[in-house]
């Protein structure tokens, strides 16, 4: 009994002994599967780590939402390590099967990381390129708005422009209106004498200032004032009185008969070619004195001389002349003196009606000159001409005329204001109202 009492205790002993280093086996051997499984848990957890926090520095604002994802995986990794790590040691099969799980789910987090990553990007890549497109839409959009609003603007100005235009045009043509509409009411005697005075007033200044015509200027002043006197008006006095001034001035004019003065220029003209020229000009000898023969019989050889010298005298005769000779002309020449005697003559006459007296005396100083030294001055006909040339070189062509007529400006103004009071506006003749 006590020999299988021990034997049994033995057993059991061994039994037990077994039992418990196969549990430390088991345990052993689980911790040792379980802590190389947990560590490369870890470090795939800690890479899976860092590759997501250098992707969320290095993405931009933007892609904060992959940046949420890997952290949800980060998450999950961990609950799972903990998972595992909490869990009781297993069978060295279970331990086969789930180091195989746990690397199956690392690999899909880091797989579904990855594509979350990879998908975030190529969102954010599709979102700037969309934006820039947008941003080029808009500044398109804005070039085109700020075109066709120049081009609207410069079609309102030039629209503005041409209502413009055709307003001042219209405003004219209103104007024209009411005063063709004034006169046609108005049709008195009275408007008619005062308007037939403006315009005899008119041609009484064009007259005197383009055709120096006094007389002419004078007479319609005057027929002006005798329709001013017809309409009996003593408001038309201070015409009148203007009227009066203007004809006292034209008559105070210096009338200078051109007419007369021309005439008697061409006689001349014609006269040119009858006139006598002159001999060649010889000049005058010189006095020879006399010797007589003395009666002292010491001068015999000074009176043999003079004796001699006389007798001579009466085959040879030799006279000493100083001065220059002038020849006769030709005719040739004759004709050219003749053409230039004319053409100061005709020089003369324009200066007539042109009122250039410094001219007109000029030329007929040097007409004259050229008579007097190429021309036979004891002819009578050389004589009157170059008498009739020295009167007319004192005549006096130039006139002062006045610079305006004192009544244009007075007449013209009554008859505006006379017309413009009669001239009702275009908002009088509708309702006041």
């Amino acid at each position: 009994m006590t020999d299988k009492k021990t034997n049994n205790d033995n057993a059991a002993t061994n039994n037990q002994a077994a039992g418990s280093k196969t549990t430390n086996k088991q345990g052993q051997s689980s911790a040792k599967a379980q802590a190389p499984q947990t560590s490369t848990q870890r470090e795939a957890a800690k890479a899976e780590a860092n590759k997501t926090a250098s992707t969320v520095s290095s993405s931009a604002a933007p892609k904060a939402t992959e940046a949420k994802k890997a952290t949800e995986a980060k998450a999950e990794t961990n609950t799972t390590e903990k998972k595992a790590a909490a869990k009781p040691a297993m069978p060295p099969a279970e331990k086969k099967s789930g180091s195989k799980t746990g690397a199956i789910a690392i690999a899909l987090v880091i797989a579904l990381g990855a594509g979350l990553y990879y998908h975030g990007h190529q969102q954010g890549l599709a979102q700037e390129a969309q934006i820039a497109a947008l941003q080029q839409q808009i500044a398109n959009i804005t070039n085109q708005v700020q075109t066709s609003q120049k081009e609207t603007i410069g079609q309102v100005d030039q629209s503005l422009q041409r209502t413009q235009v055709v307003i001042e045009q219209q405003d004219k043509s209103i104007s024209s209106l009411q005063l063709a509409l004034s006169e046609m009411e108005g049709r008195r005697p009275n408007d008619w004498l005062l308007a037939e005075a403006d315009y005899l007033i008119k041609m009484a200044g064009r007259k005197l200032w383009l055709e120096h015509d006094v007389i002419s200027s004078t007479t319609l002043l005057e027929s002006a004032d005798h329709r001013i006197a017809e309409l009996n008006d003593p408001s038309l006095r201070n015409v009148r009185k203007a009227m009066s001034n203007d004809i006292i001035s034209l008559k105070a004019v210096a009338r200078i008969d051109r007419d007369g003065l021309v005439l008697r220029l061409t006689s001349l003209q014609e006269q040119v070619a009858t006139l006598p020229l002159a001999n060649a000009i010889i000049p005058e000898a010189e006095a020879v004195e006399e010797n007589a023969v003395s009666t002292s019989v010491d001068d015999w050889q000074t009176n043999l001389k003079t004796s001699l010298k006389n007798f001579s005298e009466h085959f040879v005769t030799y006279r000493q002349r100083d001065g220059s000779v002038i020849p006769l002309l030709s005719p040739k020449q004759d004709f050219y003196l003749q053409e230039n005697i004319k053409s100061k003559l005709e020089t003369a006459i324009r200066s007539v009606y042109r009122e250039q007296g410094e001219v007109y005396a000029t030329s007929l100083t040097m007409a004259k000159e050229w008579a007097e030294q190429f021309y036979n001055l004891d002819d009578p006909a050389t004589q009157s001409f170059i008498n009739t040339l020295d009167q007319l070189a004192k005549e006096s062509i130039e006139v002062s005329y006045p610079d305006r007529l004192q009544s244009q400006p007075i007449i013209s103004d009554l008859i505006n204001e006379r017309l413009r009071g009669k001239v009702k506006p275009l908002s009088s003749e509708e309702n006041p109202a």
